[in-house]
């Protein structure tokens, strides 16, 4: 397909990296040539400079004969323009970041008139993504398929552990729920396991699961289940104020510390159940005062990552039971999570996630067993995707046992009539049934029947 990529920034770069490694004609706009410069040389791209909502310039770029245009610029009102601007010319479809929370409803009432396919707002998502993890803090990342039915999750493997030096086939008599482990991290290396894999202390495995499930299993592998209650964010910020909205609506206690005085004030005047303290949270003394020991969580969500870093760090070293990090540098997510400070959030990967199934799911033109989801679940080395098998799809009907699959690939769930199946040999799949598969991340599927070896 013909992407244009409107802003070279961190999220256009990798949108920019990852698209046209899968094989896409991509065009990058920016204002700043040096940027550009750079994108040219590490990228296979053509890259234009100007301003990306200038009709000018966006033909120059292609886009009448654009399959998509994403306007991935830091400032909402451009990417709007820019999109409206590209659908007058004759792109096809349109993406749009926006993150101001009070354009939400706009966006809803007027997407027709502005032309968008598809918004999507990094800090909405990352705080979507903190809450899930709070409401099972020893997981250290979720991610839900088949309508929040089924989760694959991060689960770490501690020396002492009931899972340490266990193979996976005996798996069942630990966990006493089905389960199936799709990936185990060790040592910075991915596995794809069989059922000899034995398990050791420092493994991250990441297991598939009903969400119904999820509690049980927590307790049958020995895991600490404290309810989070009381939650501490450093850092004031967009993720913050959604983060906070979720959380006080359930019940649970939120405190903010924040520099800026005005954010402060802002801070309390839309989330009035909360407390707000104006302060330094990167110095110790404050976060001494303001009872950090006491939290069954702590988020940081100042704009620095390496401040989050350290106080992600410090938090871990005081025995808080949930640390979360956000880092804004997507390449170091993969090292700074091997510190051990908890999980993970990036709103700029999970932004990427969101347009990339997006563009899948385009490439597949009927949109029957083309990508229904999909998520990095191991930093980008590993990918779960859901797709909806359809009445075309071969090898339906069939046990698993005797379809050929291409070499790394491992169908991990199936849900048929609402039933989670985790398969076996004897399983079979339907047309109307979704289908979860972990592959690796260098290899793009773009629908179900390129799992197939045949």
């Amino acid at each position: 397909m013909n992407i244009i990529i409107v802003g070279d920034g961190k999220v256009g770069a990798a949108l920019a990296s990852q698209l046209s490694a899968e094989g896409h004609d991509v065009t990058i706009i920016d204002s700043n040539p040096l940027v550009l410069n750079h994108s040219a040389e590490q990228l296979d791209v053509m890259v234009v400079t100007g301003n990306g909502a200038s009709m000018n310039t966006l033909r120059e770029a292609g886009a009448e004969k654009a399959d998509l245009l994403i306007a991935a610029t830091s400032r909402d009102e451009l990417n709007l323009l820019t999109c409206l601007t590209a659908k007058k010319l004759g792109a096809g479809h349109t993406i749009a970041r926006i993150r101001n929370p009070e354009y939400s409803d706009q966006l809803v009432a007027m997407r027709e008139e502005l032309g968008l396919s598809l918004t999507v707002n990094p800090e909405q998502a990352a705080a979507h993504e903190a809450y899930q993890l709070l409401q099972f803090p020893s997981f250290l990342k979720r991610e839900s398929f088949a309508k929040g039915r089924v989760e694959i999750v991060a689960i770490p493997v501690n020396e002492g552990a009931r899972l340490s030096g266990i193979p996976l086939r005996k798996l069942y008599e630990i966990a006493r729920v089905n389960v199936l482990v799709c990936a185990v991290e060790r040592e910075g290396r991915i596995h794809i396991p069989g059922g000899s894999f034995v398990l050791r202390g420092g493994d991250t495995i990441y297991v598939t699961a009903a969400l119904q499930d999820l509690a049980q299993l927590i307790k049958n592998l020995g895991l600490v289940d404290r309810k989070v209650r009381s939650l501490l964010m450093i850092g004031g910020s967009r993720i913050a104020f959604y983060l906070a909205r979720r959380c006080l609506d359930s019940g649970m206690s939120v405190k903010i510390i924040e520099r800026e005085r005005s954010r402060c004030v802002e801070l309390a005047e839309v989330l009035p159940e909360a407390t707000i303290i104006e302060g330094d949270g990167s110095r110790q003394e404050v976060l001494d005062a303001e009872g950090i020991r006491s939290y069954d969580a702590v988020i940081t969500l100042t704009g620095m990552d390496e401040e989050n870093l350290i106080l992600s760090m410090f938090a871990s070293h005081l025995g808080v039971g949930k640390v979360i990090t956000k880092i804004n540098r997507i390449d170091y997510t993969d090292v700074f999570r091997r510190l051990g400070i908890g999980s993970v959030i990036s709103p700029k990967g999970l932004c990427c996630a969101n347009i990339v199934r997006y563009v899948r799911a385009m490439s597949t033109a009927s949109g029957i067993d083309s990508v229904v989801a999909l998520h990095s679940i191991v930093d980008g080395q590993v990918e779960a995707l859901e797709f909806l098998a359809g009445p075309t799809t071969r090898h339906c009907g069939e046990p698993l046992k005797g379809i050929p699959l291409k070499s790394g690939i491992l169908i991990a769930c199936i849900t048929h009539k609402g039933h989670t199946i985790l398969p076996k040999g004897d399983s079979r799949f339907y047309p109307g049934d979704t289908v979860i598969v972990v592959t690796a991340g260098d290899r793009a599927i773009n629908a179900l029947e390129n799992i197939f070896a045949d």
